[in-house]
């Protein structure tokens, strides 16, 4: 028997004015999901622990069958793994966004969706102005970079905001603060001076986009703790694709084969059906594929109902179908956590998943929704059990 677990990154939230009183599971036309809902099994898990940040890191190990309260240790360091940076003991990692802050408001936690090569350009100017033996910049992918400091204990310390929970906001009070916010705000503040005048940006403002006008960072923490390998824990192998260094962190951190596939983005012009195609295809050497797509939840941090609409009724158009097409396979869908259109960021509650394939019975779930996952009564507590039960294909 092979697995397949599709994660629609952000794809549950709240009923929304914008969406007439629905949520974007319940506004999106999605008949081949609502089938399988109600053929299979349906639930809701709890995949960001209490207490704990409702990051996609946090909420992705826990999808992936690793208990967060044990194995996570900061996004910032998962990233960086990603990008094949061996951190030192004491050295910490931050994420390091290209950012728009304009008359001191965050207009776009991701500079108008950079590209990965113009980012490339203003992180190689960041580290000619700003970067030493102790502070390196790192190119990662689209606005999404990295920032190493070594003997950077103090960075823990401080209280930071995450650019993509500030959209629209004055950033004066979400800016770095507490012991060893001294050094993240003083970088944030002179990669001003960097960016200003970047020919990337002045390329960018003449077409008529968004410039990066400075650095944000966050979400910092040291080298993780040995991971056991997800052959280990749950007896079978592995792959994963996506289109986010978060997702390779985790693959690398947990011993899992990453799957590099063109054509796949963190928006709405990702290649849905050729990312399907080809984990479809890795299933024939390896027992369980992780297809994680973040499109809904860039458009969830945009504000854009309709673009996460269209993100969840692609994965269900050209997405399910192929997976169900395969008669040997169990599928497991899930979003990692809810993001809601109206906040714009991540929320701790429940995510429904459905569980379908063979030795997985209906339970009474008519559609694939927040509602209809609530209503079966059946809740994953906590969330990183599911993945055991799915292997098991008992729930």
């Amino acid at each position: 028997m092979k697995y397949l677990v599709l994660i629609m990154d952000g794809a549950s939230g709240w009923p929304s004015p914008v969406l007439g009183g629905k949520t974007a599971l319940e506004a999106s036309h999605t008949p081949n999901l609502d089938r399988l809902a109600r053929e299979g099994t349906v639930g809701v898990s709890h995949t960001v622990p209490e207490g704990m940040e409702a990051s996609s890191a946090v909420a992705c190990m826990s999808v992936m069958g690793f208990d967060p309260l044990i194995y996570y240790a900061g996004r910032g360091p998962i990233e960086a793994m990603a990008m094949g940076i061996d951190l030192e003991p004491g050295q910490v990692a931050m994420r390091c966004n290209l950012v728009t802050v304009r008359d001191g408001v965050m207009e776009s936690y991701a500079a108008g969706h950079i590209t990965s090569e113009e980012a490339h350009g203003l992180v190689a100017a960041l580290q000619d102005g700003l970067g030493d033996e102790r502070v390196q910049f790192h190119p990662g992918v689209g606005f999404r970079q990295i920032v190493t400091v070594r003997d950077g204990g103090d960075l823990l310390e401080a209280e930071y905001a995450a650019p993509h929970d500030i959209t629209g906001r004055l950033v004066a009070r979400q800016l770095p603060r507490g012991k060893g916010a001294i050094l993240a705000q003083s970088l944030m503040d002179r990669s001003k001076e960097v960016l200003a005048d970047h020919p990337v940006n002045l390329a960018r403002v003449a077409r008529g986009q968004l410039p990066a006008t400075q650095i944000w960072l966050f979400w910092p923490g040291v080298r993780p703790g040995r991971m056991p390998s997800f052959s280990d824990l749950h007896g079978k192998s592995a792959a994963m694709s996506s289109a986010v260094d978060l997702l390779r962190g985790l693959a690398r951190q947990s011993s899992i084969d990453f799957l590099d596939i063109p054509g796949v983005t963190d928006g709405n012009d990702n290649d849905y059906e050729s990312q399907m195609a080809h984990c479809i295809h890795a299933l024939d050497e390896h027992e369980v594929v992780f297809v994680h797509v973040e499109a809904p939840d860039e458009a969830s941090h945009a504000g854009d109902a309709a673009a996460k609409v269209a993100a969840i009724e692609q994965i269900d158009a050209l997405m399910v179908p192929q997976a169900v097409a395969r008669k040997d396979l169990c599928l497991l869908t899930m979003p990692d956590h809810p993001t809601p259109l109206q906040v714009m960021t991540h929320v701790a509650e429940p995510v429904p998943f459905l569980l379908w394939g063979p030795g997985l019975a209906a339970n009474g779930a008519r559609a694939f929704t927040e509602a209809e996952a609530s209503s079966t009564g059946l809740a994953v507590v906590p969330g990183h059990l599911l993945m055991g039960r799915f292997l098991r294909r008992s729930c």
